[in-house]
């Protein structure tokens, strides 16, 4: 995954990214929606086969970048209870 900064404010930011596509940006979208600092959040992909995904963020509080770190923090925990929950599923 390669990111590529396109616009950086101090309560905006939009960036591209290499190597991802729809079901990566929805989650980010999503997570960063349920955040009380952003104000805005969205993405968008002009073709799937010859375009990379653009996210942009919106803030009410707080620096656009910091809240984005935030809230991948926060995927990383639920992908590691999910993990841990499913490999207990598993051995039972």
């Amino acid at each position: 995954m390669f990111i590529h900064v396109v616009k950086e404010t101090e309560n905006e930011l939009k960036i591209e990214i290499t190597g991802e596509g729809h079901t990566f940006c929805n989650v980010v979208q999503k997570t960063l929606l349920k955040s009380q600092k952003v104000d805005l959040a969205g993405y968008n992909v002009l073709h799937p086969l010859t375009s990379n995904p653009v996210i942009y963020i919106r803030t009410k509080e707080g620096r656009p970048e910091t809240v984005l770190k935030e809230i991948i923090d926060d995927l990383q925990n639920d992908i590691k209870t999910f993990r841990e929950a499913r490999i207990q599923n598993i051995y039972r």
